[in-house]
């Protein structure tokens, strides 16, 4: 999987690099078809923002973001909204194809 991490207003340490790439074995564990996620890190005043796009294999595009006082507080949140949403995409995907196998099988009997 292709990984990018930026920084908006903000340098990105070796800690956050750290806890970032962290994260990322979560969304692998989940899904291992995963081609590519984008994830930035800015700083809106006083909120700390996590912004991470992540694309699948399917075609499928998840987004989300997280705002708080602290970044790697936002890391974590974004990260579990990913994880929701890549649980959602790949329910949603599994039912679709046991629903078409179901069908087939009535046509064939």
């Amino acid at each position: 999987m292709q990984f990018q991490l930026s920084g908006q207003h903000v340098e990105i340490t070796e800690a956050m690099r750290t806890h970032v790439t962290g994260q990322l074995d979560r969304l692998n564990r989940l899904d291992d078809r995963l081609t590519s996620i984008s994830v930035v890190l800015s700083l809106d005043k006083l909120q700390q923002k996590a912004e991470g796009t992540l694309h699948t294999s399917s075609g499928a595009l998840l987004h989300a973001e997280a705002y708080e006082q602290d970044m790697y507080v936002s890391i974590d949140k974004m990260f579990d909204k990913l994880v929701t949403q890549l649980r959602k995409h790949r329910d949603k995907v599994c039912d679709k194809h046991k629903a078409e196998a179901r069908r087939d099988d009535r046509m064939v009997g």
